[in-house]
C-alpha cells in the first residue's frame, strides 16, 4: 500500500529552494499554504532556513523519522538521494526531476538505476517527470502547481502534468472539488494500478479520474479496474490512440501506447468509462460528481425551441437512450399547464414565449413520473425569460429529482456563465451544447448497466490440452513458426472445433479419388507452408462439381502456386466439402504487448479487411462477454436471419469464440492465428473451421 503517499506524518523535501519560482521553493510553499498538520523539512546544504522552517543540510541530518520524501533535484544526482533516503526508511518518494527515460537512453538508464536503489530498500517511488500529489483530506499538497484545488470527491491521476494543471484549473472555474490528485509522470514505480486501489479504499473519493498513455500490467490492470469499477466509476481519457499519438506518448513519458484495440476491448470489459477527447473527460466528471447514473435508458426533453429539442432527441436515439411517449395523464396534465400550441409529448415544447414559472410547473409535474429516468432541460434565451430565475427555481426543484437523473443545457456562454453558477450549487451540471448532455447521460446509463451486470461464470469446455501441446511441441521441435494445415485442425480440434470432411491429396488421381469419397461439389484448396492466406494467390477453388473441372483446379493451382513461390514446398491440396448453408465469419487473435491475447470476431470472407466490421475482446471471458462481441457488428442482423434466412447458430459461435479464447491462454506461444471462413450454420447445427492458420513465436 501507498497510504504514506498521501497521509504523511512528515515531509521531506529535498532541494528545497529560497528562491520564489523555483520548484523546491515552491513545493514547500504549496505544503505551508495546503495547512499540512505534520512535519515539514527543507533538506538545503546551502540554507539555514526556507520560508521560515530550519534547514537541513541531507536527508541524514533530519532528526525525526520522514514518512514522504519529496525530491527535486538534477536528474543525476537522484540516485545518491534515492540511496540515502533508503537508508533513512523513507517509506515513498515523489521525484518530480526530468530527464530519465522520457529523454533518451541515458535517462532510461539512471531511471532504472534508481528504481533498483528503491527496491533495495522496499522505497516506492512517483515519478520520476512528475508534478507531486495532493490530498485535500489531510491536508497535503506536495506540488509546484500554482493554484491548489477545492476540496471535493472526485479523484485524479495522469501521465502529463499539463492535463494536472488543467483538471486543477478545471476544479475551481467549476467548483468541483477534488479528493486525491497524482500525477504519475514516468511511472517507474506507482502506477495506475496502485492509484485505482488507492481511489477506490479512499471514503473522500467518489468518483474516479485518469488520464493513461499507456498501462504498466495490463492483465493486472484488468482485474484492479474490474474490481474498481464495481464500487465507484471510473472515466479514462487514453493519449496515443493514432500513430502520431504514440509517437509521441513514447517520446513523451517511454509509454508503450499498446494498439486502439486492446484499450478499447479493456474499458468494455471492466466498466471503465472511456472519454473520447478532454472536453467529454471533464464533462463526465461533473456528470458523474454531480448526478447519480440514470436507472434506465428513459430520456424526457424539456425545451423552449424546437431545434435544440429535435436535436437533443436525435442523439439521444443514436447513444443508446429511449425517448418514451408520455402517459396518456401525463399529458392531459401537461394540457392544463401549458399553450393548446405546445408540444405535450417528447420532446415537451414550452414554447418560445415561455418563463421561468412556466419551466417550473412543467417540470414539477415531470419530476413526479416513475417511468423516467433522466430528464433533459433546454433553454434557449428569449425576450420572456429570465435564465438566472430559471435556473434558481430548477435548483429549488432539484431535492424532489429522487432518483432521476437531471441535466440542463443553457444555451449561450453569456446565459450560461450565471446561471451555471446556480444550478452547480444545487448538483445540477449544465453544458454548452445538448449533444454534449446527451453523450454524458448515455455513458452514466451504460455504467449503470455494467453495475447491473452480473460477473461472469467461468464456462466449462471440452478441451485436450495434451493433444494440442503435442502438436505445438512437434513444431517447435523442428523451429517451425508456421503451422501446418493438418496440424492446426489437430489444435483445434482438440478445442471443440468441427471442420468440413476433407482429404489431403498430392497427386491429381489421389484428388479424384478424395473428390468421389467426399461427394461434389467439393472445394480445393493448396497446401504449402509458405502460402499463408490462400485467396491472396489464387490458391483456393471453390465450388468444384464434375471430375474435369477438378483436374483443371488442380493443375491450375500448382502451377500457380510454384509460379508465387518456387522455392516453397508444395505439399498437395486439400479436397474439402462445400459448406453453402452457413454464414461467413471470422475468428482471430494476436498478442498485444501490454494486455497479452487479443480475440476478433467478425464477418468473414475476402473482404473482412476491407470492410473491417469486427469486435475485439482480451481474453480470458466468458459466454456475455462472447455474445457482446457478436451483438456489436454491423452485420449482426445478417447472422439474426433476414429476408426469410433461418437464424445462425449463436450459441456454438458463442461457444467457439470462447474456445479461441482459452487456446490463446493455455499456449501463449500461438502468436496469431485466425479461422476464417468459421461458417455458422443455421440453429442447432452448429459451425464449421473451414480454414484456419495458427502461427509460433519466433
Amino acid at each position: 500500500m501507498i497510504d504514506k503517499l498521501f497521509r504523511p506524518r512528515s515531509v521531506a523535501v529535498i532541494g528545497a529552494s529560497r528562491e520564489p519560482g523555483k520548484v523546491g521553493h515552491d513545493v514547500v510553499k504549496n505544503l505551508l499554504a495546503s495547512g499540512f498538520p505534520g512535519k515539514i523539512f527543507p533538506v538545503n546544504p546551502k540554507a539555514k532556513e526556507i520560508l521560515g522552517l530550519p534547514c537541513w543540510p541531507d536527508i541524514a541530518s533530519v532528526p525525526e523519522a520522514v514518512d514522504l520524501a519529496v525530491v527535486a533535484i538534477p536528474a543525476r544526482l537522484v540516485p545518491q538521494i534515492i540511496e540515502a533516503c533508503g537508508e533513512k526508511k523513507v517509506p515513498v518518494a515523489v521525484i518530480l526531476s526530468a530527464g530519465f527515460r522520457e529523454a533518451g537512453a541515458e535517462g532510461a538508464r539512471l531511471e532504472a538505476q534508481v528504481l533498483k536503489i528503491a527496491r533495495k530498500y522496499g522505497l516506492r517511488i512517483l515519478g520520476p517527470n512528475c508534478l507531486g500529489v495532493m490530498d485535500t483530506a489531510t491536508p497535503l499538497n506536495a506540488t509546484f502547481a500554482a493554484q491548489p484545488p477545492l476540496k471535493g470527491e472526485v479523484g485524479f491521476f495522469s501521465q502529463s502534468g499539463a492535463l494536472c494543471l488543467a483538471v486543477l484549473e478545471w476544479s475551481r472555474a467549476k467548483g468541483v472539488g477534488l479528493s486525491r490528485f497524482v500525477s504519475l509522470g514516468n511511472k517507474s514505480d506507482i502506477s495506475e494500478i496502485d492509484c485505482l486501489r488507492a481511489l477506490a479504499d479512499d471514503p473522500q473519493t467518489k468518483v474516479i479520474l485518469g488520464y493513461l498513455e499507456g498501462v504498466t500490467d495490463g492483465q493486472a490492470f484488468l482485474k484492479m479496474a474490474r474490481e474498481v469499477t464495481r464500487k465507484k466509476p471510473v472515466i479514462i481519457l487514453k493519449g496515443g490512440t493514432t500513430a502520431a499519438g504514440a509517437k509521441a506518448a513514447s517520446s513523451h513519458t517511454g509509454s508503450l501506447a499498446g494498439s486502439e484495440q486492446a484499450y478499447q476491448a479493456a474499458f468494455k470489459q471492466t466498466g471503465i468509462v472511456r472519454a473520447e477527447e478532454l472536453e467529454e473527460f471533464l464533462n463526465l466528471a461533473l456528470a458523474f460528481a454531480l448526478q447519480p447514473p440514470p436507472s434506465g435508458p428513459n430520456v424526457v426533453v424539456v425545451t423552449n425551441s424546437g431545434g435544440p429539442g429535435i436535436l437533443t432527441a436525435d442523439a439521444s436515439e443514436r447513444q443508446g437512450l429511449h425517448l418514451p411517449s408520455l402517459e396518456r395523464d401525463t399529458v392531459e396534465r401537461l394540457r392544463q399547464i401549458l399553450p393548446p400550441y405546445a408540444s405535450f409529448y417528447n420532446p415537451v415544447d414550452v414554447l418560445g414565449d415561455a418563463d421561468a414559472e412556466r419551466y417550473e410547473k412543467v417540470l414539477s409535474l415531470l419530476l413526479k413520473e416513475k417511468d423516467i429516468n433522466a430528464l433533459i432541460v433546454i433553454l434557449s434565451t428569449t425576450a420572456t425569460i429570465d435564465p438566472q430565475e430559471a435556473a434558481r427555481r430548477l435548483a429549488a426543484l432539484a431535492p424532489q429529482a429522487k432518483g432521476t437523473s437531471l441535466v440542463t443545457c443553457f444555451l449561450g456562454s453569456e446565459t450560461s456563465a450565471t446561471a451555471s453558477g446556480i444550478l452547480l450549487k444545487a448538483q445540477i451540471p449544465n453544458f454548452e451544447y445538448p449533444e454534449k448532455a446527451v453523450s454524458c447521460l448515455a455513458k452514466m446509463w451504460h455504467y449503470r448497466t455494467w453495475l447491473m451486470t452480473p460477473e461472469e461464470e467461468p464456462v466449462s469446455l471440452k478441451i485436450d490440452r495434451r493433444r494440442a501441446a503435442a502438436v505445438i511441441a512437434a513444431a517447435k521441435q523442428e523451429k517451425r513458426r508456421q503451422l501446418y494445415e493438418h496440424e492446426v485442425k489437430e489444435i483445434l480440434g482438440a478445442y471443440g472445433f468441427t471442420f468440413p470432411r476433407s482429404l489431403m491429396a498430392r497427386t491429381s488421381d489421389e484428388a479424384l479419388l478424395s473428390a468421389k469419397a467426399i461427394g461434389y461439389p467439393v472445394v480445393m484448396k493448396i497446401i504449402s507452408p509458405s502460402i499463408i492466406h490462400k485467396t491472396d494467390v489464387g490458391g483456393v477453388w471453390t465450388n468444384i462439381t464434375s471430375e474435369e473441372e477438378l483436374l483443371e483446379a488442380f493443375f491450375t493451382l500448382t502451377s500457380r502456386a510454384r509460379k508465387i513461390a518456387p522455392s516453397s514446398s508444395i505439399l498437395g491440396v486439400l479436397i474439402q466439402e462445400m459448406v453453402s448453408d452457413g454464414r461467413e465469419t471470422i475468428l482471430g487473435f494476436s498478442r498485444d504487448p501490454q494486455f497479452g491475447p487479443l480475440i476478433m470476431f467478425g464477418l468473414g470472407g475476402i473482404y473482412v479487411e476491407v470492410l473491417k466490421d469486427v469486435s475485439f475482446r482480451l481474453a480470458p471471458f466468458g459466454r456475455g462477454q462472447a455474445q457482446e462481441m457478436i451483438r456489436e457488428i454491423r452485420g449482426y442482423p445478417l447472422l439474426k436471419g433476414v429476408r426469410g434466412q433461418p437464424e445462425a447458430d449463436l450459441e456454438a459461435l458463442s461457444q467457439a469464440i470462447i474456445a479461441l479464447a482459452q487456446l490463446t491462454i493455455d499456449f501463449p506461444e500461438l502468436t496469431e492465428g485466425d479461422i476464417n471462413p468459421l461458417m455458422v450454420r443455421p440453429r442447432g447445427r452448429g459451425a464449421l473451421a473451414v480454414d484456419a492458420r495458427l502461427t509460433l513465436g519466433g
